[in-house]
């Protein structure tokens, strides 16, 4: 999570702070904290949903050799990879609850993961 974490700096800095010091600079705009805050959902659901659509990988689990998969071994549906981005999101905030759920299940896996029907696996080669 460490290295996703640096590569997500990357996209944010590319896909949401030079369009909003754009809209500053140009034309002295500064938009409210909601605004904001939907847009960084957006964006980060967006390069999640198009890792995660093309291979079951982002950047970093790609490095790691880490891949999203079913219970059964098959790729995500779409509507498994939104239920998971969106309930990532409570998961990772709330303290890492839904991380440290990790330790107790009986699989090893986060509670966002549980509840949407997919996990986390070492990918063969």
């Amino acid at each position: 999570m460490a290295y996703e974490s640096l590569l997500l700096l990357g996209v944010l800095s590319a896909c949401f702070m030079l369009p909003h010091l754009a809209l500053g600079m140009a034309f002295d705009i500064a938009l409210p904290g909601w605004v904001l805050w939907a847009h960084v959902f957006i964006v980060l659901g967006g390069y999640f949903a198009w890792y995660w659509l093309h291979g079951g990988q982002t950047l970093a689990m790609q490095t790691w050799k880490i891949r999203l998969s079913t219970p059964d071994g098959a790729d995500p549906s779409m509507t498994q990879l939104v239920l998971r981005y969106f309930l990532a999101w409570p998961s990772v905030t709330c303290l890492g609850a839904g991380l440290v759920w990790a330790i107790f299940d009986r699989d090893r896996q986060f509670l966002h993961d549980r509840l949407a029907g997919t996990r986390l696996v070492l990918k063969r080669r």
